[in-house]
C-alpha cells in the first residue's frame, strides 16, 4: 500500500513537541490596564470576571504582579471623572492615563507603556471623535487626536495606540509626534477594527459605549476582507510600525491576509467578547477553560500575529511558567 503515515510524527509529546510549528510565549503578550480617576479601589468588571478597573492606588500592585510573571508590556486605557464633548481630559497633562503613565514609568522604567489614543472614554456622546449633530467630523477629530498623542508621549508612553478609526489618524498622528521631537515614539495603528458584537464588556470596562447610535460609519463592516487590506496599507504608507486587526477570532482570516501583504509586526487584539465568552462557559463547566484559551492564542499565532492583547495574558504566562 502506498500512503504518508503522518502520525509518525504524532506517535507520543517529546515527538509533538520536537515538530510543534507554532508557540505562545510570554514575550507576545499586551497586558491591557484599565485605570479609573477618583476611584478608592479596584473594582471587578461584572460582564469580565478576573478584570478589574483600577485606581492608581492599586495600580503599581497589579503592575508587579505582572512582571513576576514576565509581563513586559501593557496598554493603557482610561476613565476620567469628568467628560465633555470634546473629551477634554484625554489630553490634559493631569489626566488619569497621563498619571498612570508617569506613576508606571517612575517605578518601572524598562517596561513597555502603550498608549490608547481615542476620544470615546472621555466624550460626554461616547464617540471616538468630534461631532457636528450627530455626525462624526473626520477632519477636526485628528486635530484633536494629535493633541492627545503627543500629551501621552510627554507622560512617558513608549507606543501611541490610535484605536479612533478616523481616516488619516496615522498621518496626522505621525507628523504631530514629530514635530514635537517624539519621532522615536512608534505607532501602533488599530489599522483593521470591525464594528463589532465582541466589544460589549470593553465598554462596561471602559465606560465608553456611544450615547446614541452606532460607530459604522468610522469602524469597519465585518463582512467586507478587502476593505480592510485597504485599510491596513493605507496605515503603513501613513508611517504605522504597527499594523492591528480586531477582533482577532472571528477575523483570522484578514490577520492571515495581512500577514502575507505585510512586514510589520502584526498585533492580534483577543477582544473582551472573546474573553467573557470563555470565562462564562468555563464557569458552566462547559469547557477547558486553559485548553481552550491556549488552543485559541496559538490560533492567533499561526493565523500571523507576533504579538496578542489580551485579558489572558496573566493567567497564560502563569501557565507557561509552571
Amino acid at each position: 500500500m502506498n500512503f504518508k503515515r503522518h502520525r509518525r510524527l504524532r506517535k507520543n509529546s517529546l515527538m509533538r513537541d520536537l515538530v510543534r510549528e507554532t508557540t505562545l510565549s510570554v514575550n507576545d503578550f499586551i497586558q491591557p490596564l484599565f485605570v479609573k480617576e477618583n476611584l478608592e479601589q479596584k473594582e471587578e468588571v461584572a460582564s469580565m470576571p478576573g478584570v478589574f478597573q483600577f485606581a492608581l492606588t492599586d495600580l503599581l500592585e497589579e503592575v508587579e504582579s505582572c512582571v513576576q510573571l514576565g509581563i513586559k508590556a501593557f496598554i493603557l486605557f482610561g476613565i476620567p471623572a469628568e467628560k465633555d464633548e470634546v473629551g477634554s481630559q484625554a489630553s490634559s497633562p493631569d489626566g488619569i492615563v497621563q498619571k498612570a503613565l508617569r506613576l508606571i514609568k517612575q517605578h518601572y522604567p524598562d517596561l513597555i507603556l502603550i498608549a490608547d489614543t481615542c476620544l470615546c472614554e472621555f466624550t460626554s456622546h461616547g464617540h471616538c471623535g468630534i461631532l457636528d449633530g450627530e455626525t462624526v467630523v473626520n477632519d477636526l477629530s485628528l486635530d484633536r487626536l494629535v493633541q492627545v498623542a503627543i500629551s501621552q508621549a510627554e507622560a512617558g508612553a513608549d507606543i501611541i495606540a490610535p484605536s479612533n478609526a478616523m481616516d488619516g489618524y496615522v498621518a496626522a498622528i505621525r507628523e504631530g509626534l514629530d514635530k514635537s521631537g517624539f519621532d522615536m515614539v512608534p505607532i501602533m495603528s488599530y489599522s483593521v477594527k470591525f464594528a463589532s458584537s465582541f466589544y460589549g464588556p470593553f465598554r462596561d470596562a471602559g465606560e465608553s459605549a456611544p450615547a446614541f447610535g452606532d460607530r459604522k460609519t468610522y469602524q469597519m463592516d465585518p463582512a467586507n476582507r478587502l476593505e480592510a487590506l485597504r485599510e491596513a496599507q493605507s496605515d503603513e504608507e501613513e508611517g504605522a510600525d504597527f499594523l492591528m486587526v480586531k477582533p482577532a477570532l472571528a477575523f483570522l482570516d484578514v490577520l492571515r491576509d495581512l500577514r502575507n501583504q505585510s512586514d510589520l509586526p502584526l498585533v492580534a487584539y483577543n477582544v473582551s467578547g472573546e474573553y467573557s465568552m470563555v470565562k462564562a462557559a468555563a464557569a458552566q463547566g462547559w469547557i477547558d477553560e486553559r485548553a481552550v484559551v491556549m488552543e485559541s492564542l496559538i490560533g492567533m499565532k499561526r493565523a500571523g500575529a507576533d504579538l496578542i492583547i489580551t485579558y489572558f495574558a496573566k493567567d497564560v504566562a502563569g501557565y507557561l511558567k509552571g
